[in-house]
């Protein structure tokens, strides 16, 4: 696939081999990003994030974006060849496009992260794990890094797979050692294999993505319930590094039952608030709903911080 296929405009926005990215396609998180961008500069990162963007994100983000400079990138809409049916989770028709950072050729590094995470503490660490260089072509045994998605299905949703069961949960497996759990993942083949694509480390690979493309064509994709993350465990089965929790510490993890057992507040590096509804959703009511999830709190502390900021500055726009 010629590269200007895959990537339209292969140069930096930025000045750094490596960066954050964030995939935003409507308004509906954009203030999200704009707490996740600012959480990145509380804690000190050195690297930028780069908002990647559809054509179908409007005029009032982009100049939300360009009040507060951070960087943007046009990006193609990906889905793939065969229709597949995600009226029971429309999100996931976004998801594919998540994909986008391994054709970012123009980088060294990506860390792809999704747009309703809070970074809490610095996790530039992560730029600098060991992972398959570009010369690799895909076929090493590291191609990219993230944590395992869970499979345990909490809300017991019953469009999801009948095997999403705590007992086939890689992060179930990690409970008689919590304190490993804290600094490894477990196996990338444990459990039902599945990488969440909340958070990707990737180097950007022209024959990596090459691999992603032909199974985007792949009439096989009927079969992926859950878009991007089950077509990279699919082609990349237990060739990923996987990543503690810590890193993409999925609110549901923290709840009594689900993975408790290896939740340590104190140890997390950044939240992902998956499901609806998001903090940002919430009214002054909510806030004082009893059952509220406790790590919300986190997340409006983190975006009042970045809200008085802006105001000091002049900039208000209900973002």
């Amino acid at each position: 696939m010629a590269e200007d296929q895959i990537n339209g405009k292969p140069e930096r926005v930025v000045d750094s081999p490596k960066v954050w990215t964030t995939l935003i396609t409507n308004t509906k998180y954009l203030t999200g990003l704009l707490t996740l961008d600012a959480s990145l500069k509380f804690v000190g990162s050195k690297y930028p994030l780069v908002a990647l963007y559809t054509d179908t994100f409007p005029a009032e983000g982009h100049a939300a974006l360009d009040a507060r400079k951070i960087p943007k990138k046009r990006v193609k809409y990906l889905l793939p060849k065969m229709h597949k049916d995600y009226t029971n989770d429309p999100r996931f028709y976004d998801c594919w496009s998540k994909l986008t950072p391994f054709s970012l050729t123009e980088y060294e590094r990506v860390v792809q992260l999704d747009s309703d995470m809070l970074v809490l503490k610095n996790m530039d660490e992560l730029m600098d794990i060991p992972l398959d260089g570009a010369d690799q072509a895909g076929k090493g045994q590291r191609v990219f890094a993230a944590s395992h998605a869970c499979v345990c299905n909490p809300l017991k949703k019953p469009h999801y797979p009948k095997n999403w069961i705590p007992e086939n949960c890689a992060f179930t497996w990690q409970h008689d050692k919590p304190e490993e759990a804290q600094e490894k993942g477990s196996g990338p083949a444990d459990g039902l294999a599945m990488p969440n694509g909340g958070l990707q480390v990737v180097i950007p690979s022209n024959e990596v993505y090459e691999l992603i493309s032909s199974k985007l064509a792949d009439p096989s994709t009927m079969d992926y319930e859950f878009a991007d993350q089950s077509l990279l465990g699919d082609v990349f089965y237990g060739r990923w590094v996987a990543l503690p929790y810590i890193y993409n510490a999925l609110k549901t993890l923290r709840w009594k039952g689900v993975h408790d057992a290896i939740w340590r507040d104190d140890k997390v590096k950044n939240v992902h608030y998956i499901l609806s509804p998001k903090p940002w959703d919430e009214n002054e009511e909510d806030k004082k709903k009893p059952d509220r999830d406790g790590s919300n709190q986190w997340w409006w502390d983190i975006n009042d911080k970045r809200l008085v900021e802006e105001k000091s500055k002049g900039l208000v726009d209900g973002f």
